[in-house]
């Protein structure tokens, strides 16, 4: 039995570029933007200012573009065998058929990696109600012990003692030591909190350090502390590193701090007023920036979505990554053209050396070496007459010579401003005189002049 295949007419036959542009549609439509850790190999950077590397891991590894509007942005040196974090989304390169990253950000993966902890951590937290403003008990009117979590040696303690000095001398401060940096911070830190909950000696309790990288503060972002610090009976605010660092242990708190001189201000007795209507203010101006973003986040995302299918830009990366191609087409075309043309140079190079007039050069060279002998006996002739005439100007300028005139007995006698003294009465008794002989000079002292 013999069966036909179906008519063309009911096939949906796909060409190779149609395809692959509905595949990259689907990626990118599909995926978005997302993040990725990975190590940099395979890096060019052509003359278009493009970037082009690979992420790879220990198993796998992706194609990647960033465009130089995106990587003119970036601050740090990249090279191969470094670990990055990127964003970008999937995409893939209509041309080759490659799947791949367009990356849009990029940045070292140390930092990145810790950030993205803290905000796993603090969306955790907050989800469990941590972070809570009606969870957050007030400072006392009046704070008179005050205990103070933190390295005895740092200079947080000294600012805030200074501060408290400077505003409440009568308030009593207890320092509970703990380590603030390493691996040892977070346990000791939670050591020192327990200690003050036990004791329950203070009003208030402050947890501070001064300022530091992202690193430096990372015992502040430990989730046991975080824990330990929304447990604790006892008002707490949290004053960690400067104004714009945040920890985990700044949102877990009664009330945070910008930096430890701040923290003492607010502690002090005319400063529990302006305290509680600041955090009050800055909790609504939380809550209503949090509440808008979140709808112009959304409306972003509307736009974005809508604004996908007829982004020009997506062309223009397409068109640009093939414009790469063609320029790396033009370069080897280029290269084997020269190697074309230096072929036909040498056997050209190879045709005139056959034909080389050696004779009429051997001739020429005869001649000119006879002109050359020429030349040198007339110049030497030259060169005798103008000696000649040189010594005769000589002995001329000799005869007319003042030196001559000197070495004849004559001599010359200049003042002190070395001026020639031509009449007696241009000089004084007492000044000195300088004479100038045939041979060497006489300084003297005037003791009388008379005028002939």
């Amino acid at each position: 039995m013999i069966t036909t295949p179906p008519a063309a007419a009911q096939r949906d036959i796909y060409t190779v570029t149609r395809l692959n542009r509905e595949v990259r549609h689907l990626l990118e439509q599909q995926w978005g933007q997302v993040w990725l850790v990975g190590e940099v190999s395979n890096f060019s950077r052509p003359g278009s200012g493009h970037w082009y590397f690979s992420l790879k891991d220990n198993d796998a590894q992706i194609s990647c573009a960033m465009f130089r509007g995106n990587n003119q942005r970036v601050r740090v040196p990249v090279n191969a065998g470094m670990q990055v974090m990127v964003r970008g989304r999937i995409s893939l390169y209509e041309p080759r058929g490659n799947y791949q990253l367009i990356v849009e950000h990029l940045e070292p993966a140390g930092e990145g990696l810790l950030q993205q902890q803290f905000e796993a951590l603090k969306r955790a937290l907050a989800a469990e109600g941590l972070f809570a403003p009606e969870r957050k008990k007030p400072l006392p009117e009046r704070v008179r012990r005050l205990g103070v979590i933190t390295s005895p040696s740092g200079a947080a303690l000294h600012d805030v003692l200074s501060v408290l000095q400077r505003r409440d001398p009568s308030l009593h401060v207890i320092v509970y030591p703990a380590q603030v940096q390493g691996q040892e911070a977070p346990g000791a830190l939670r050591y020192a909190l327990s200690r003050a909950v036990q004791r329950n000696e203070v009003d208030a309790l402050l947890i501070t350090r001064g300022g530091g990288s992202l690193e430096d503060l990372w015992a502040f972002n430990d989730e046991g502390l975080a824990r330990d610090i929304a447990a604790c009976p006892l008002p707490t605010v949290s004053a960690v590193g400067h104004e714009v660092d945040f920890t985990i242990a700044d949102f877990v708190a009664d009330l945070r701090a910008a930096t430890p001189s701040a923290a003492a201000e607010l502690l002090s007795q005319d400063m529990q007023h302006y305290a509680r209507h600041l955090q009050q203010l800055e909790q609504r101006s939380v809550r209503a920036w949090h509440t808008q973003f979140q709808g112009k986040q959304t409306l972003v995302r509307h736009l974005h979505a809508r604004l996908q299918p007829l982004n020009p830009q997506r062309r223009i990366e397409q068109q640009s990554q093939q414009l790469d191609g063609l320029n790396e087409r033009l370069l080897r075309s280029m290269q084997q053209r020269l190697r074309q043309q230096t072929q036909q140079h040498l056997s050209l190079l190879h045709r005139l050396q056959q034909q080389h007039p050696e004779r009429d050069i051997q001739s020429l060279k005869s001649n000119l070496s006879q002109l050359q002998n020429r030349l040198q006996h007339a110049m030497r002739a030259f060169v005798r007459n103008k000696q000649k005439h040189f010594v005769a100007q000589q002995q001329a300028l000799h005869i007319v010579s003042p030196l001559n005139t000197l070495a004849r007995g004559y001599s010359m006698t200049f003042d002190e401003q070395q001026q020639l003294v031509r009449d007696a009465t241009e000089v004084k008794p007492g000044q000195l005189i300088t004479t100038r002989l045939g041979q060497g000079h006489l300084v003297s002292r005037v003791e009388q002049t008379h005028k002939d």
